[in-house]
């Protein structure tokens, strides 16, 4: 079928040679495949297509899918051979849990959980409600412990680092956390390169949470909710089945995972809130399924499952009883699922795009960090500069316009309409650049790059650097304390005449309106430095300055940690 979507024009012709020439594109797979749901699905087809065509120079080969196929089959195979064992039945019992995926039962691949400066190797097991960990024993396992994904526990599933007695060496773990646990429970999956292994864990574990939160959120119930819990359980069925033809390590498995991409995807929730419309109309065609409108569509990813022999949720097992739902691809248009998918992935593209300028652009080194921030904020600096220069009134003709100009606006009250103005001026010089420079390469930033500085150099900088931030510290601490001391009249004369500033501030913020606040404001502070007010201003701050200084500090005690709470 994808080849005819491809193809349509030769029907006529021979049939093709299916071991060698039998090839497809993106376009066919990703209209085709998702109709049935366990090969693929509208949000993530296309991250698949990009998978199973790795080094095939972006088509599909028969000979790939049909492995593909086969690792389908296996996956299935396998959860319901594990699903079907006594393996937790009497936890999973009540809200008949299936499970998804076993780790820890070789022990060529450990795995391990963390508690305090401990390490106990056990079993872990994930279902579509909840994660189980159950630490090995002698000749046993010990009871599990279950790590909810279902209920609303406020959880946060993390990647975690880890290492001997409490150290954080190694990047295999994962953190769980929620708010019925008094401390997080944190799962390493060892192995000898890289952190594959946990990486798939973490993608599928997030799976169930985010299914469970989509589930909550949009209140979704009955069989819509087993249909929503399906799809993430047939999402990550194609991740085991990937891993099995692929490589492990060129495969991001949170890519492949619907729930997991719509978290990372620009418009990500807009995709959901598509997906719980559909299921809302979903409920509305079943009860009105003598007027269901005609249109053929895909096959839903709840009766895929219950053909695969296995059924998700606690609704009925009839589908006739409970409804048919059918799935998000229909014959003939593009469905809503499609079209919001296919903006958000074009989002997507823009954002990676401008992403790889951004990487691009890093530095490395403070010195040569700060050069290009300098060379950026040049014409901020510049115009800091002319203001600070009318300020102190270095040519007092322009700074007497500027003056001027400046309080006959705010006395007319046109400080708003100049804001305005002013943002108006840079859109349009925004529009004017766009069509001047349409065409033209983008004018790079030269900036002047600093000497290299050899590793004592370095040392001597950053010690530097050091040192003025704790001298900045310190000050802003004085200063915090200074204020205490006002407010709890250490130094009485001087809270007496801070308390009476803030009155007369109160009254002035009270009684006089805005507009007049704001002109004398300016006024106060733009002649400041004007030729009239100079001698006046040099002696009111050195009064100010005094009478800070004079201001005692808080008393400020240290106390150490007692030792008993270090060993706490």
């Amino acid at each position: 079928m994808m080849l005819a979507w491809e193809t349509p024009a030769v029907a006529s012709q021979p049939l093709l040679n299916v071991d060698e020439d039998f090839t497809v594109g993106l376009e066919a797979f990703s209209r085709i495949a998702p109709a049935v749901p366990i090969i693929a699905n509208v949000i993530i087809s296309e991250n698949l297509f990009e998978v199973l065509t790795v080094g095939t120079d972006g088509r599909l080969q028969f000979s790939i899918y049909e492995k593909y196929l086969s690792g389908l089959e296996r996956a299935i195979k396998k959860m319901k051979t594990q699903s079907d064992s006594s393996l937790l039945s009497t936890v999973r019992l009540s809200r008949r849990e299936k499970i998804l995926e076993v780790d820890g039962t070789v022990t060529t691949q450990p795995v391990l959980e963390h508690v305090g400066i401990s390490t106990w190797p056990g079993r872990v097991t994930l279902t579509d409600h909840a994660l189980y960990y159950e630490a090995l024993r002698v000749v046993s396992y010990d009871k599990p412990k279950t790590y909810d994904l279902a209920d609303d526990l406020k959880q946060i599933v993390n990647p975690e680092l880890t290492g001997p007695w409490g150290t954080r060496l190694f990047d295999k773990a994962v953190l769980y956390k929620s708010i019925s646990l008094s401390e997080p429970a944190v799962i390493e999956f060892p192995e000898l390169k890289g952190h594959t292994r946990r990486d798939y864990w973490l993608a599928v574990i997030r799976e169930i949470l985010f299914v469970h939160r989509f589930i909550k959120k949009f209140k979704i119930s009955g069989v819509e909710r087993d249909e929503a819990l399906s799809l993430a359980v047939l999402g990550i069925l194609r991740l085991q089945a990937i891993q099995e033809i692929i490589s492990v390590n060129s495969v991001h498995c949170e890519t492949l995972l619907m729930f997991n991409l719509c978290d990372q995807l620009p418009g990500g929730d807009l995709i959901l809130e598509t997906l719980a419309n559909i299921s809302s109309l979903r409920k509305l065609d079943r009860t009105n399924s003598d007027k269901t409108g005609g249109g053929m569509h895909s096959i839903s990813a709840r009766a895929m499952v219950s053909n695969l022999g296995f059924m998700l949720g606690t609704s009925s097992t009839d589908l006739n009883e409970a409804g048919l739902v059918v799935g998000e691809t229909s014959v003939g248009e593009m469905s809503s699922l499609e079209k919001v998918v296919k903006e958000s992935q074009n989002s997507f593209k823009k954002a990676v795009l401008a992403q790889e300028t951004v990487d691009g652009v890093k530095v490395d080194g403070i010195d040569t960090n700060l050069a290009v921030m300098k060379e950026l904020l040049l014409p901020v600096m510049e115009v800091g500069t002319w203001l600070i220069s009318l300020i102190h009134w270095d040519d007092p003709m322009k700074s007497l316009v500027f003056c001027l100009v400046l309080t006959y606006v705010i006395w007319r009250g046109w400080l708003g309409y100049a804001f305005g103005l002013m943002i108006i001026f840079l859109a349009i010089f925004m529009v004017l650049t766009r069509f001047c420079n349409q065409g033209r390469p983008v004018e790079e930033i030269k900036v002047t790059a600093p000497p290299p500085m050899n590793t004592v150099e370095q040392l001597l900088a950053v010690q530097d650097a050091i040192s003025q931030a704790e001298q900045y510290i310190q000050d802003g601490n004085i200063v915090l304390l200074k204020f205490r001391g006002l407010l709890l009249s250490i130094f009485p004369q001087a809270s007496e005449k801070f308390a009476f500033t803030l009155l007369g501030v109160a009254l002035i913020l009270a009684f006089m309106p805005s507009k007049y606040i704001i002109l004398l404001t300016f006024l106060e502070t733009f002649t400041r430095y004007s030729p009239p007010r100079t001698a006046s201003t040099e002696r009111w701050t050195r009064r100010l300055r005094e009478w800070w200084f004079s201001i005692p500090a808080a008393p400020v005690v240290l106390e150490r940690e007692k030792e008993d709470k270090k060993k706490k």
